[in-house]
């Protein structure tokens, strides 16, 4: 049952992922999980350094405008004659102009001239043309070569890579000076894909029944005798003994090297300069030797001419380094093989099976948890070992099978399995912490009558005039009112990892360090207090409606060691508490009302947290039913301290005269901040009555009579 329930869940969400495949849902996720891997996995191939780019930079139009050159905006065309110069010194193997030189020259026929005459000098020349541009000719030009090349390819081939499928069937060709002297022409057009990041490019079209190659294929054809291409059954280009697979719009997968300039970049002014170094018989400042049976790009970056494009590896990439990556994965045979989209499709069901399968049969959480740790990593780690081999293998699609199989599968086995554990973990999950629960469910034993002895850190709370408030409400309504609010306190002390003891009425008793171990237990208690306190000014509106009046909290918390455990009998208990140190929290819950405050804390209490939280001292007391005298103080937030601190340093001022017995100096103190602090007025009137009859044998300890 368990094996056919995992498979009907690997079908079900299999056919999640061919609605997900088809609709292409996932295309722009997984271009971008395909970017990272082209980003942080890209490294040098092995004939990337025998590829040289030169720029068109910033600082070669800069140092063309110095005032000992002034060269005009457009250069003359005569300065690439510079170029072509010192390319054919040092011995270049190809050198591949990325412009394409449409019109004459501004400058004059002489300039193209001299262009031209530097292009037949050169040994090997590859020009620019485009394919599939808006304003140029609709036939090969009869003053232009044809690049000579034949292409054997199935039918629907010839349909694919025809002009006819580009934006534009027309094509632009450089002027006769650079098309009739270069060895050949190559097409630069280039097409994003729908995110606009470059990704693949095209290495051949159809233009006017002549085979035009890019820019990059002209490079590598333009040194070499092979003329012939072909594509194979399987799809692929072969180019001599290179095998490109593409996709089916005819593009190859580029498998870039790096970021920007990977390939050795020189700047123009550094090559012209260099030239006319050597002209002068001067030692040039790059050797011509660093050229040598290199593969040379000549293309701009500067960003007026507004060649830069967004890639995998970088936003403003070189347009001219798109084609020298191209160029880079020709010479290695590198390019990126795509897995068909059937295959993938097919991957992704097998993981979302496998996934269902295995943690139907775990029968332990830990074996579930296991099984997710070790199979969500497999679809990322598959793709990153296929890229090293230049295979595309995709990644979203089967990890949204292998999460999906997962989750599917966890809620089938908490349906079928959970019910009974769940009844249980919601019953105690109603009076004890979450972690309590979590502990209880590991450890059964626990469930048994005993206790230990623990210092914990003890919470009691009360509403002021509860039986008034209950009293003007019908038990429904009442009911009501009071689950919201014990429901909002219950939360703040769950979050602050508190274990509840019990509700009586308005009452809430709770405590930190059991069942578990806290060693900030105090900063958790009285941190939970403070943001009780909180909690109820921001609902007291909401709650006035029904009461017909403000409500307020008195909270008391005490640090000290009780018996904490499962009290009851063999068949019904409470995981309680129990000793005098429960008993003190109880009484400065009360002692609130004598003081006018809202929370009140042990000095145990405040000996813990008094480096995180801000607090007076209020009174030393000794409460009933305790002999030993403890000092009582109450919290407050840092900002809260800072705004009352001139009156609390009047209340202390105030408590340390009365704790001397000097009753007439503190009242006085008192009496200054009597109409803004209740505690203060509580002072001054005692201090009144102490007056009229001193006590004594003074010690400074007030006598709790009462609760």
């Amino acid at each position: 049952m368990k094996f056919l329930q995992a498979l009907v869940i690997g079908l079900v969400v299999g056919a999640g992922l061919v609605v997900l495949w088809s609709q292409g849902s996932l295309d722009t996720l997984e271009s971008s999980m395909w970017d990272l891997q082209a980003k942080y996995m890209a490294r040098p191939g092995p004939h990337t350094d025998n590829i040289r780019l030169i720029f068109l930079d910033e600082e070669s139009l800069k140092w063309g405008r110095a005032p000992e050159r002034k060269w005009p905006s457009p250069w003359p065309r005569e300065i690439y004659y510079h170029i072509l110069k010192f390319c054919r010194r040092a011995r270049a193997k190809v050198v591949v102009f990325d412009m394409l030189f449409p019109d004459p020259s501004p400058h004059g026929v002489a300039d193209d001239q001299e262009l031209g005459k530097g292009i037949a000098k050169s040994d090997c020349f590859v020009g620019t043309m485009f394919v599939g541009t808006d304003g140029g000719v609709p036939e090969w030009p009869e003053n232009v070569p044809k690049p000579g090349l034949t292409l054997d390819a199935p039918g629907d081939w010839e349909d694919i890579l025809a002009a006819d499928r580009l934006p534009s069937s027309d094509a632009q060709f450089p002027i006769p000076e650079v098309a009739k002297n270069a060895r050949m022409l190559g097409d630069v057009y280039g097409k994003p894909d729908d995110d606009a990041i470059f990704r693949r490019t095209h290495l051949v079209r159809i233009f006017d029944g002549e085979i035009v190659p890019s820019l990059a294929l002209a490079a590598y054809l333009a040194p070499e005798k092979t003329r012939q291409l072909s594509i194979s059954d399987a799809g692929e280009l072969v180019v001599g003994d290179k095998r490109i697979p593409l996709d089916r719009e005819g593009r190859a997968i580029l498998k870039y090297r790096g970021p920007s300039q990977t390939h050795k970049v020189y700047s123009a002014d550094g090559i012209i300069e260099s030239e006319l170094l050597i002209r002068d018989k001067k030692e040039p400042t790059i050797k011509p030797a660093e050229l040598k049976d290199c593969y040379v790009f000549f293309g701009t970056t500067a960003l007026a001419l507004l060649d830069l494009k967004p890639t995998p590896v970088g936003g403003s990439y070189p347009g001219v380094e798109i084609h020298a990556t191209a160029l880079d994965n020709l010479l290695a045979n590198d390019f990126v093989r795509e897995i068909p989209y059937e295959a993938t499709l097919g991957y992704s069901i097998l993981a979302a099976l496998l996934c269902s399968i295995a943690v139907r049969s775990s029968n332990r959480a830990w074996k579930t948890a296991l099984v997710i740790i070790f199979l969500t990593p497999v679809p990322l780690l598959l793709s990153v070992a296929a890229y090293e081999y230049s295979i595309w293998l995709p990644v979203v699609l089967p990890e949204i099978g292998v999460v999906g199989a997962f989750l599917s599968t966890v809620v089938v086995k908490y349906a079928v399995e959970g019910r009974k554990k769940r009844f249980i973990q919601g019953a105690f999950m109603q009076y004890m912490n979450h972690e309590v629960v979590e502990e209880l469910m590991k450890n059964p034993e626990l469930l048994t009558l005993g206790g230990e002895k623990k210092v914990l850190s003890i919470f009691f709370s009360e509403l002021a005039g509860f039986t008034s408030i209950s009293e003007n409400m019908q038990p429904e309504e009442l009911t009501e009112w009071l689950n919201k609010y014990l429901t909002a306190m219950s939360d703040i002390i769950k979050e602050e990892r508190g274990t509840i003891d019990k509700y009586e009425g308005d009452a809430i008793i709770a405590f930190w360090n059991a069942p578990l171990p806290q060693p900030d237990h105090a900063s958790r208690a009285v941190r939970t207090a403070l943001r009780c306190q909180q909690k109820l000014s921001d609902m007291r509106l909401e709650l006035r409606k029904k009461a017909g009046t403000d409500v307020e909290m008195r909270i008391g918390l005490h640090t000290g060691p009780v018996m904490v455990g499962n009290v009851g009998s063999s068949d019904r208990f409470d995981y309680t508490m129990i000793g005098d140190a429960a008993n003190l929290a109880s009484r400065l819950e009360g002692l609130n009302k004598h003081f006018g405050t809202r929370t009140l804390i042990s000095e145990t209490t405040f000996e813990q947290v008094k480096k995180d939280v801000a607090a007076r001292e209020i009174s030393t007391v000794a409460v009933k039913g305790k002999t030993k005298p403890v000092k009582v103080f109450e919290p407050m937030s840092k900002l809260e301290f800072t705004k009352r601190r001139y009156m609390l340093k009047a209340f202390g001022e105030g408590l340390a005269k009365y704790y001397e017995g000097d009753f007439k100096e503190a009242h006085r103190l008192f009496s200054h901040t009597k109409d803004r602090d209740q505690a203060a007025r509580w002072y001054a009137a005692l201090c009144e009555e102490l007056m009229k009859d001193p006590p004594k044998d003074w010690n400074g300890v007030w006598v709790m009579g009462e609760k």
